[in-house]
């Protein structure tokens, strides 16, 4: 399947994501991605849903800043 990817695929994928996503770097110390995997596994969600999962709820629950 990889193979069949076309550049005109290729260009559509990254149009996309750089009109209708912002991209958010974490750097966090060794072993906390591990801890957060294991977390999000266990919740049955990838890494990146749960961690925008957690970040949503303290902003509904207004443990945020928020201008």
């Amino acid at each position: 399947m990889g193979k069949d990817y076309t550049e005109a695929q290729k260009r559509a994928a990254v149009k996309y994501l750089s009109e209708k996503t912002d991209d958010v770097r974490v750097r966090v110390p060794k072993g906390t991605k591990d801890r957060w995997k294991a977390a999000a596994a266990e919740s049955d969600k990838s890494l990146q849903r749960f961690i925008i999962d957690a970040v949503e709820a303290a902003i509904a629950e207004g443990e945020a800043y928020i201008e």
